[in-house]
């Protein structure tokens, strides 16, 4: 008795749960694929779904497919962690590799020249090589423009920019952008001596924000030289 007793309560609750549940949803949310392309304002949700126990909202499916598909690229970043190598083309032809980089303060600046708040932050990037590049510190610009004439493109840009730190082509077979799991550009990865990637933005940034992380990791390396 007492199980028919508990299967009746099962079934008359269990629909007012799932109910419930529904109601949870908001009407508007702040799309999680969106707000990584730069997005600030709500959206009226249209897909949700849950990852690690926390619910994420969508401004259509096919956002929550792009979730689905990859989610840690749109997850809060862990830092530190290890950076992954990766190699690039040189303007000339040739072949780098970030391990060519090795005990250096990397700060990986992904772009194109189509990308117009890219093409912003260049010359503040540019301010920060020229003031640290000789204290262990560099940019590495690493252009996912693609066409027979990009190479042209970015080196008009480069020259008409003034910019001297070194700028690459991910034309590989396994691209940078993808191993770092960029879905946005701008995209910017730091990286300290020890080859981790300690800080990450994206999107708008404050370049005061990225100056002062660049200022401490090469402070706190010169005070290990001088231990």
């Amino acid at each position: 008795m007492r199980y028919f007793y508990l299967l009746f309560t099962i079934l008359l609750i269990g629909p007012a749960i799932l109910i419930a549940q529904k109601q949870e949803v908001p009407d508007k949310a702040l799309c999680v694929v969106c707000v990584l392309k730069g997005e600030t304002e709500p959206e009226k949700v249209k897909a949700h779904t849950e990852h690690d126990g926390k619910a994420y909202y969508f401004c259509s499916k096919n956002c929550k497919k792009e979730f689905a598909e990859e989610p840690v690229a749109y997850l809060p970043p862990q830092l530190p962690r290890p950076a992954p190598n990766f190699v690039v083309e040189t303007l000339d032809g040739g072949s780098v590799s970030l391990k060519d980089f090795e005990n250096k303060i990397v700060l990986l600046d992904f772009w194109a020249t189509w990308c117009k708040p890219c093409l912003e932050y260049m010359p503040s990037l540019q301010q920060l090589y020229t003031s640290y590049s000789d204290q262990g510190f560099v940019v590495l610009g690493i252009s996912i423009d693609e066409g027979k004439d990009r190479v042209k493109k970015i080196r008009k840009f480069i020259d008409k920019a003034g910019i001297s730190y070194p700028i690459f082509l991910d034309g590989k077979h396994t691209p940078a952008w993808h191993i770092f799991k960029v879905k946005a550009i701008p995209a910017l990865f730091l990286i300290d001596g020890n080859g981790k990637i300690v800080a990450q933005w994206t999107g708008k940034m404050d370049h005061n924000q990225i100056k002062t992380e660049v200022i401490n990791r090469v402070e706190r390396k010169k005070g290990i030289k001088n231990q």
